[in-house]
């Protein structure tokens, strides 16, 4: 929570956000500069709509990231290789998981999943790196 009021600070709105937080065990709520946390009914309408708030942010942040990662994946060192476009790197990927994957896997391998060709293109673009 410091980190966060030091964010606010840091951007002037202090002031103008209040913020908590909900710790998930034992549904404690935390603010910025206050270390005792203020408890709440478990039953309470009020701490299920702080819940779902957390959630919802949680499910939001989760999927973002998600989203990301695999933006970052559709951008690789595969757009290098020509004849490589993005249907093949989907399936290297799918196949393979990561870019070391790919680089580890056999010329036979990567044929099964791409073609020989396009295998053959890859394992000479990784070979004539690693020299």
């Amino acid at each position: 929570m410091r980190k966060t009021g030091k964010s606010l600070e840091e951007l002037g709105i202090q002031k103008d956000v209040s913020i908590i937080g909900l710790a998930k065990r034992l549904e404690e709520i935390y603010s910025p500069n206050d270390s005792i946390p203020l408890y709440i009914d478990k039953n309470s309408s009020s701490l299920k709509i702080i819940q779902n708030i957390r959630n919802e942010a949680h499910r939001f942040g989760i999927n973002f990231h998600k989203l990301k990662r695999s933006n970052e994946m559709k951008n690789s060192v595969l757009d290098l290789i020509n004849g490589v476009g993005s249907k093949t790197k989907d399936d290297l990927f799918k196949k393979f998981k990561s870019i070391e994957g790919i680089i580890n896997a056999n010329e036979e391998n990567l044929s099964e999943v791409i073609g020989k060709s396009r295998a053959k293109k890859i394992k000479f673009f990784f070979s004539d790196r690693k020299n």
